[in-house]
């Protein structure tokens, strides 16, 4: 893994919450990738379990809810890559509506691991919500 690979999976990161398409939410995970929403968490384990949570398909708590088109933007950059292991920091924000002011904002950290197919196999997200 290398900064500008890191850059561009976390391009297709947020490309993948903007679509909600399963097949690219799935192509970014390894099969048995361990993702947490929270470092708290029990990891939610397998591709299709973590596809299935960005969808909002699952009982789950910590499961993922459908943001409506035009409501979300995001930008994650690498800070860190070693390896395997990657850590990137951005922001991510939320309007009521498109085009209507930004009603949330969350500095975010990402610690992931990858496989060698450039797929994530360990990923931990810590946020904070700005005041």
């Amino acid at each position: 893994m290398d900064h500008k690979t890191a850059q561009g999976w976390l391009d297709r990161y947020v490309e993948a919450w903007l679509s909600y398409d399963p097949g690219d939410i799935g192509e970014l995970f390894s099969e048995d990738v361990q993702y947490r929403y929270h470092p708290y968490d029990e990891p939610i384990v397998g591709r299709a379990a973590v596809v299935a949570s960005w969808l909002g398909e699952t009982e789950s708590d910590n499961a993922s809810t459908r943001d409506a088109p035009g409501t979300y933007e995001a930008k994650y950059s690498p800070v860190a890559v070693d390896g395997d292991a990657v850590v990137a920091t951005g922001v991510s924000q939320y309007r009521e509506v498109p085009g209507g002011p930004v009603v949330k904002a969350y500095e975010n950290c990402f610690v992931m691991r990858f496989d060698g197919e450039g797929r994530c196999r360990e990923f931990t997200e810590y946020y904070l919500r700005r005041p």
